[in-house]
């Protein structure tokens, strides 16, 4: 199946009280759309990053009580996982689609990573669009637009990741649910592509690519 685009009823999964409730249209609605939009985002990733990218459909297989509040795909150079490197992930929280590179709190290589970002802050500040966002934490859904982000506040952050434990950071573009709805199956397909675009040399300086 190709991607069909987002409707109202793929976001109000998450309004769906109950673990196994939410978890069974979670299944029938959202992941087809996600497990599509992998199928197509996994060779573009490919291409632009250099690195042969697998697809990861998040299966919140954990869970026994608290249902899901967001839900995602994401892209990393292991077919084992991804949650240790680098990223990308294309994902729902009930208000929003998100479109993210991400390094979150178990990559091991943290350290290392927040280096190479530092080193690179004044090209990295200087060349985010200022209508994309960042998030120090995968798990919650506010973020912080870049336009709105000092130099100082991202070397802060950049600084956390290598310092602290739990640390995390992402990069990316947000929208609606509302225009998401509206930008039908095509426009969410480009949005995702200009993003990913702008998002990958994120990814190159991380693995110390160039």
């Amino acid at each position: 199946m190709g991607f069909t685009g987002f409707t109202n009823e793929d976001f109000d999964v998450f309004q769906i009280d109950g673990l196994e409730e939410r978890m069974e249209a979670l299944k029938e609605t959202i992941r087809p759309k996600l497990e599509a939009l992998g199928e197509y985002f996994a060779p573009a990733l490919t291409t632009l990053t250099g690195d042969e990218m697998f697809i990861h459909v998040a299966k919140h297989a954990r869970r026994t009580i608290n249902p899901p509040k967001d839900t995602w795909v994401a892209f990393a150079n292991n077919p084992r996982g991804y949650k240790m490197l680098p990223h990308f992930q294309i994902g729902l929280w009930n208000t929003h689609l998100f479109i993210w590179f991400a390094v979150i709190y178990e990559a091991p290589q943290k350290e290392a990573i927040g280096a190479r970002l530092a080193k690179k802050l004044t090209k990295i500040h200087k060349e985010i669009p200022k209508d994309f966002v960042w998030s120090v934490d995968h798990m919650k859904p506010e973020t912080v637009m870049h336009g709105k982000q000092s130099r100082d506040k991202l070397k802060t952050n950049l600084d956390r990741l290598q310092t602290v434990k739990k640390a995390e950071l992402l990069c990316g573009y947000t929208i609606d649910r509302e225009k998401a709805v509206q930008m039908g199956s095509d426009g969410v397909i480009q949005q995702i592509e200009e993003v990913f675009k702008i998002v990958a040399p994120l990814y190159k300086i991380a693995l110390n690519m160039k």
